[in-house]
């Protein structure tokens, strides 16, 4: 009698279990089906406006000056977030704000292409000229050099900390040679050129005088170019010192001595105490609304989720 009594106790609880594990997966069904229902919606919603792409999320209110600050983070490259496209379009975007009061480039770059900083200096003095109202000043962070430099002469100012790296104002191209490894390695190399010179960077072949000496020419060029835009950028402010240009870096208090740094101060301190306009607005890659709309639509299903499981 106790054992049919414990077989139907267990018998009922297994029924149980059973019962409410199926309204528990139907409520979990349910959800999922009204989470979708959802995202529907919000996508016959925003799919016109992200093709039309005249949508602005709204930053802050109209009428309010506020000071433009755009990054200028890492190498200087076609293919990095310090690219010319996206710091010359963040710069632009910054200018053409009718309530900006000034604008900041906030640097920390070890430097990179020089045709990139090239792109990104003269668009600097085109929107200066073109907005002579609107200050654009460089803010160095921790570092500052080659490169980087070459961008921060671009504005009416340069600011820095004592202990920021400033400097390099050099070019360098450099590599590796690997003719002697082949060799002991009983590699052949095999290298088809039309044109004299065209394996001038090849690693397995030694390098001759004459394309060493026509690379040196040309990093002397680039170096000279370099040196021009220096002293344009920063006219009437540079001390007479040979080194200056030799490619060595100092630090933000030695740079201030030698002309290539004017005053002391973060971002926040030439916002408020240099354009006047303590609020500051972030304009470092603006990315297009699909890209945003994304990002947030994403934040959205991480919480739908988390509410469902």
């Amino acid at each position: 009698m106790e054992e049919n009594s414990k077989k139907s106790s267990f018998e009922r609880d297994v029924v149980e279990k059973l019962a409410f594990s199926a309204i528990t997966e139907q409520r979990r069904a349910r959800r999922w089906k009204i989470f979708f229902i959802f995202l529907f919606f919000i996508y016959l919603f925003a799919a016109p406006i992200l093709m039309s792409g005249k949508f602005e999320w709204p930053d802050i209110e109209k009428g309010e000056k506020h000071t433009a600050l755009v990054d200028l983070e890492g190498v200087i490259s076609s293919k990095s977030e310090a690219s010319a496209d996206k710091v010359v379009t963040a710069l632009r975007d910054a200018f053409e704000d009718e309530d900006t009061a000034g604008v900041i480039l906030r640097i920390n770059s070890p430097g990179g292409s020089p045709v990139q900083s090239s792109y990104i200096y003269n668009e600097m003095k085109r929107l200066r000229e073109k907005y002579p109202d609107i200050p654009l000043y460089s803010v160095i962070t921790d570092l500052c050099a080659s490169g980087g430099y070459y961008v921060a002469v671009g504005a009416d100012k340069i600011y820095a900390n004592e202990s920021s790296i400033v400097g390099s104002i050099g070019v360098i191209m450099n590599g590796f040679g690997f003719e002697g490894t082949m060799e002991k390695l009983g590699v052949e190399r095999r290298a088809l050129t039309a044109g004299e010179h065209k394996a001038l960077f090849d690693p397995f072949s030694p390098m001759k005088e004459e394309e060493k000496a026509h690379l040196q020419v040309m990093l002397e060029d680039i170096h000279e170019q370099f040196i021009n835009t220096v002293k344009e950028g920063r006219e009437g402010k540079l001390a007479e010192d040979e080194k200056l240009f030799s490619g060595l870096v100092w630090t933000g208090d030695k740079a201030r001595a030698l002309g290539l740094v004017d005053e002391f101060g973060s971002a926040g301190y030439v916002a408020r105490e240099v354009i006047k306009v303590e609020d500051i607005v972030d304009f470092t890659g603006k990315r297009d609304l699909f890209d945003r709309f994304a990002e947030r639509f994403g934040a959205s299903v991480y919480n739908q989720l988390n509410k469902i499981w």
